[in-house]
């Protein structure tokens, strides 16, 4: 018998059993209707499998605070145990390529956007208003339609094409023009709109009836909008106003999403820096190669974008789902800790390979075991490298230490995990702050300052220095080439269980 007869004879025994389990479902369900024991309604599950690239971290515990050979802390504080649940983590942290893939997406939903408009195409089909019945739909972009071919393409549509293009002054090379890659996402705020004080009927503010209702009482909210003014020029703006309902809680953004290829020359000088500007991004080479010169702003757009297409690609499933986003730095310290509690994830401390110290200075450091897991200083050839360069931490994650740094979800706060309390689960950042949280070090670190415990904060307005926009850009990270991003999605429970 061969393998694919054996394999369609389990399918169908597989049916068959599905058949007969569905069937006595279904008595038990008819014999409800007469009177029975009470045995619940279960709810539906996805069967969600391993989102692609990512592997699953389950959840455990994490000792956080002082620790001999192992503390970055300036003042002591009790050690703590702090719970973490399961999620999913990138492998890697987002390759040029797949971050390429976002910008494309953008450049293809403008292109589309303009076939459909009378002022370009004017070709009504690259955008549904109706479904399939003749009733009116929210308008969306007609994906299904290929956008022609410049060859094939008819005069307005080729001007629609091209419109996304500029062509460089001095060379003649054609590129994207950067500043119209725009991308638009809203992001619905579920925890506060279920929360009991927004509630619009003032009786269903407070189930305590002894208190009395102020029918009169005004509730503020605040939410994030944005718009693109006359100027072309992105707006973001927090705006307050008293509650109106469930519109309420919709926060919109609109975020230029094409990374800053000039970082390589205007962090420090190189000679190979102008290459990296012209092909890290776009060139097949660099594929799997970490993407940077992106902003956390840049990297949550990312985040937002690949739930939307996975959303589209799940359908119906799609409601249970959680969002793609960035870690919280307790979920990031944990990832890359794979399960231990020493300053690395493998064998041997800061001072066996630090290039500081009287001794490693003179003889050398013996390097041979942080080079398998770790690109830094020693080994990276002052660049970032592509993930098949080392080995895996013990929960399959690849470069949590070294390479580039990575963005976190919370704000940086110098004794951010002196605040948390001992059996804490889950913990969130603080609420506000100047900068964000990012980890891990880069390809240009020292093995002293990459710890699993070594903690760091964006650096903004240093980073834009070099920026020659008047008022300089809050997008393009000019002055940083050693910074990217990992993606987590929280496991659903049936995972997290097992």
């Amino acid at each position: 018998m061969t393998k694919n007869m054996k394999s369609l004879m389990v399918a169908v025994v597989l049916v068959v059993a599905s058949m007969a389990f569905a069937a006595c479902m279904g008595t038990k369900s008819n014999a409800m209707a007469n009177g029975s024991e009470l045995v619940g309604v279960r709810g539906a599950s996805a069967g969600e499998t391993a989102p692609f690239g990512m592997v699953a971290v389950n959840r455990g515990s994490l000792k956080i605070g002082l620790e001999e050979n192992d503390t970055l802390w300036g003042s002591a504080f009790p050690r703590r145990d702090i719970s973490v649940d399961g999620f999913w983590m990138d492998q890697y942290e987002v390759s040029n390529a797949k971050y390429r893939q976002f910008v494309y997406w953008v450049r293809d939903s403008i292109i589309r956007e303009r076939l459909a408009d009378p002022a370009y195409g004017g070709d009504e089909t690259y955008k549904i208003e109706e479904d399939r019945y003749g009733e009116p739909v929210a308008p969306h972009l007609n994906w299904n339609k290929p956008i022609p071919s410049e060859r094939r393409a008819t005069e307005d549509e080729l001007r629609a094409i091209e419109s996304v293009y500029i062509t460089h002054p001095i060379d003649g090379t054609r590129m994207l023009d950067a500043s119209q890659m725009n991308y638009r996402y809203e992001i619905y705020d579920y925890a506060m709109a279920a929360k009991r004080k927004y509630r619009l009927d003032p009786r269903q503010r407070d189930l305590n009836t002894d208190n009395q209702v102020d029918e009169n009482e005004v509730v503020m909210i605040s939410k994030d909008t944005a718009w693109i003014d006359d100027d072309g020029k992105i707006v973001r703006q927090t705006i307050t106003r008293p509650l109106s309902g469930p519109w309420d809680f919709l926060n919109t953004y609109i975020v230029n999403v094409y990374p800053d290829t000039t970082c390589w020359v205007n962090d420090f000088d190189n000679a190979d820096n102008e290459r990296y500007m012209k092909l890290y991004f776009s060139h097949s080479a660099y594929d799997d190669y970490p993407v940077v010169g992106v902003d956390w702003e840049q990297a949550n757009a990312f985040c937002a974008w690949r739930t939307d297409m996975m959303n589209v690609g799940m359908g119906a499933y799609a409601k249970h789902l959680q969002r793609y986003r960035l870690p919280s730095e307790v979920e990031w310290e944990y990832a890359a800790r794979g399960g231990t509690s020493t300053p690395y994830f493998f064998e041997g401390s800061p001072s066996d390979y630090t290039n500081e110290g009287f001794w490693n200075g003179i003889f050398g450091a013996d390097t041979t075991q942080i080079n398998r897991y770790v690109i830094y200083v020693n080994n990276s050839k002052n660049r970032s490298q592509e993930p098949s360069k080392v080995l895996a931490n013990p929960f399959g994650l690849k470069n949590m230490l070294g390479n580039v740094m990575e963005y976190c979800s919370d704000w940086y706060a110098e004794d951010a995990y002196s605040q948390l309390a001992d059996g804490a689960k889950d913990p969130k950042g603080p609420d506000s702050g100047t900068e964000y949280v990012v980890r891990g070090g880069t390809y240009a670190s020292d093995a002293s300052e990459l710890r699993s415990a070594a903690r760091s904060y964006t650096r903004h307005d240093d980073w834009l220095r070099t920026d020659p926009q008047n008022p300089k850009s809050i997008w393009w990270y000019s002055d940083i080439k050693s910074i990217g991003f990992r993606v987590v999605c929280e496991v659903p429970e049936e995972i997290k269980n097992k």
